[in-house]
């Protein structure tokens, strides 16, 4: 429902059985362009771009045993924006660009886990911490960036530092990216919900730590690395999402993981909507929206659960 809603709503509303012919093969040429070239995948983008960044949210907190972890405290999604940033400027595209960002989520990660591992073995808050102070250089590196980048393309790249959908026209990488993720991590439901209670107890319960922490990792960036690419810096979904839905879902991962997926698509689907019409015809970068909501609704939950 949240899919055809934002169909059918933006700068110029569209009936629903308008929406429906189209779909049917039937309406006119005007509708069907705006519908089908342009809506639809905006609406695909957005749905794909909330559910990696809600899975990737809840595989992080399941590793850290902590509901305040999210890509973006620990750097990950500022990696990812700084190889993407640097493609852009070397004149690169299309998937050049998502690999960039995946060399510089995976190199985040890399360089998070290995400063809070030191000489000895590192712990949740610990790691937490060095992901913040990471993220702080990943942040300066960013301004960097456009401070030296060429002022014709400044504007487009600071828009898409905040978070925007209105050039995401090819939904279906980021889609099939977080089917395989999902087929991936179906047959370890077990195994994750024993290692969300420690390490020590899934070692004795005969769960593979060191994999599965690894498979953790390489996951989380890769869904991270695809969101950035597609619609930039989008925050708080992955913070938000896994934690209302523990509260209400309880903590089985083979629950949370399929719902964050669902419940990830529909806020960001619902957000970009917002985005597109609250000024129409002018639009808001969805990033900003995302931590507007998420914001009072993170504060509403810590009271609820203190």
């Amino acid at each position: 429902m949240a899919m055809i809603f934002s169909i059918a709503h933006g700068s110029s509303s569209i009936p629903l059985q308008d929406v429906i012919a189209v779909f049917t093969g039937q309406g006119s040429d005007l509708q069907r362009t705006l519908i089908l070239e342009l809506r639809l995948p905006r609406t695909l983008s957005a749905f794909a771009t909330g559910g990696l960044l809600a899975l990737a949210g809840a595989l992080m907190q399941i590793l850290l045993r902590n509901p305040l972890a999210d890509p973006y405290i620990l750097g990950i999604s500022g990696g990812a924006a700084v190889g993407a940033l640097t493609a852009m400027l070397a004149g690169l595209g299309g998937f050049l660009i998502s690999g960039s960002a995946l060399i510089g989520a995976l190199s985040a990660t890399l360089l998070v886990f290995g400063l809070a591992h030191g000489t000895g073995s590192w712990t949740p808050s610990r790691l937490l911490l060095t992901g913040v102070v990471v993220a702080s250089g990943w942040g300066a590196v960013i301004t960097l960036m456009l401070a030296l980048s060429p002022p014709q393309r400044l504007p487009g790249m600071l828009y898409w530092l905040m978070g925007d959908l209105s050039y995401a026209r090819t939904p279906w990488p980021a889609l099939i990216i977080l089917l395989m993720v999902c087929l991936v991590l179906t047959p370890f439901g077990r195994s994750l919900n024993v290692l969300a209670r420690g390490p020590l107890q899934a070692a004795a319960l005969g769960v593979a730590v060191k994999p599965m922490e690894a498979l953790i990792y390489i996951l989380a960036s890769l869904l991270t690395a695809v969101a950035v690419t597609t619609a930039g810096s989008v925050g708080f979904v992955g913070l938000i999402v896994p934690h209302m839905l523990r509260l209400m879902l309880g903590n089985d991962q083979r629950l949370i993981l399929p719902a964050c997926v669902l419940a990830g698509g529909t806020l960001l689907t619902l957000a970009d909507t917002l985005a597109r019409t609250i000024i129409a015809p002018e639009q808001l970068p969805v990033g900003v929206l995302t931590a507007l909501l998420g914001v009072p609704t993170f504060l509403f939950l810590l009271y609820r659960s203190r």
